[in-house]
Parts: structure tokens; sequence; C-alpha cells
């Protein structure tokens, strides 16, 4: 699954750390894309290197947006991502909608045949930290060992800080419950994401520039360990 922030993430995503903000008056747009040298999200390895397009519009504290990846590797997952959400100062809610590729197709929203995974999120950025707990309710969730829906969640805090020039993220994540969902199969409380970030700004002419970052990620619970570098447009 996603995301994240990916990298996976991320980020995110983006799966991820809502920014501080008050309601604004007028309707905002943007759109952009990441290409990153692999598709890690939440410690889950996804795929290798991928581009990620997104777009958005925000009012008055409210957004709709849409965030896909696609891989290089033609046998990569493919991905398409709807998120509703709305956030007033640091406090934020979402509902995300993840499909991907690897089962029935779009317009399948059965309880037993869909690739949809719906997915709630409230969170709060303090500034100098930002908790997020993220829960999946519906769709194609993951079960326990006795078959039962595990309303598979995820929670993470985020911490940012800026050091040599440069602007810095310390992440960790954690399952509480078992699930298959994360982690090849959660057996409980499992540490899934330990990550470190660096991000910067290369500036190409005075009206130009192009972000990038690196971001070492570890999962304790998978043993897994990877290095990521994204480039931002």
């Amino acid at each position: 699954m996603k995301r994240m922030y990916l990298t996976g993430v991320v980020l995110l995503a983006l799966a991820s750390t809502p920014a501080i903000s008050m309601a604004q008056d007028k309707v905002e747009t943007s759109v952009g894309a990441d290409l990153v040298s692999g598709y890690i999200w939440r410690g889950q390895d996804l795929g290798n290197v991928s581009i990620q397009p997104s777009a958005s519009v925000s009012y008055k504290g409210f957004s709709l947006s849409g965030w896909g990846s696609v891989g290089i590797d033609k046998d990569d997952t493919k991905e398409f991502d709807l998120t509703l959400g709305y956030s007033t100062g640091g406090f934020s809610v979402s509902v995300t909608d993840y499909w991907f590729n690897n089962g029935p197709q779009y317009f399948h929203y059965g309880a037993h045949n869909t690739a949809h995974v719906f997915e709630a999120q409230v969170g709060y950025d303090f500034g100098v930290v930002a908790v997020n707990w993220y829960t999946n309710f519906a769709g194609a969730d993951g079960v326990k060992a006795n078959g039962d829906r595990a309303y598979s969640s995820y929670f993470s805090v985020a911490a940012p800080f800026r050091l040599g020039g440069l602007d810095w993220s310390a992440e960790i994540g954690a399952t509480p419950w078992e699930t298959s969902f994360y982690n090849n199969g959660a057996t409980g409380f499992e540490v899934s994401h330990i990550s470190l970030k660096a991000t910067k700004e290369i500036k190409f002419t005075d009206s130009f520039s192009l972000p990038v970052f690196a971001q070492a990620i570890w999962n304790p619970a998978t043993e897994g360990a990877y290095f990521v570098f994204g480039l931002s447009f």
C-alpha cells in the first residue's frame, strides 16, 4: 500500500504530516510531481523508481487532493488516491480512498470485491512535533489471525528541525495491533518506520529552483533498510 510520504512516502503521503495553517478566504490550487528512487510507505517497500503526481484544491480549510504513483518497472503497482480533508490551526482530519491496480478494477466497491482501501486520519501539528493517527475503516483492509477485520491502524510522530543549512525531519511510526495489512502480517504493536530526511532547494536561476531530498528509512519489524532520493517539480 501507499504512501506515505512517503517516499515513501512517501510522504504522504503522502501520506503525510499536516502543516499548521489558517483557513484561507479564497480558492487555492496546486499541481506537481515527485520522482523518487524507491517507493517506501510507512516502512513498506511498494516499488522501485516511481513518478508520483499530485493535485489539490482547497477553500476555507477544506481540501480535495489527488495523488498517484506509477513505477518505471512495469511490474510495480499503480496507485490512485483521493483525499478529502479539513484543517484549522494545527488540527487536521481527513478521509482517503486508496486504489491499487493489482485487484478488481476501479468501480468495484463490493465488500469482498474491491481494491479500494478507505482510511480516516486525525492529527495535530504542534510546530515542534506533529502527531497523526490513521485507521482503515472499509474496503480491502487487513485481517486478524481469526479472519476478523483488523481496522488496521498506524500512528506517527514527526519532528522538523534545521541543521547545517538543510531542512530535516525525524519520524517514527508504529502499528498498534495485529493486522495482515502491515509488515507482512503485524502480530501486535510493532515499530515499522524510523526515518531521517534532509531537504534542500537547488537553485538553477533567479526564478527557478527544484527541491530535492534524501531519506534514510528503517523498518525494525521487517528488518528492512532503505535510502531514497527524490526530486520535486
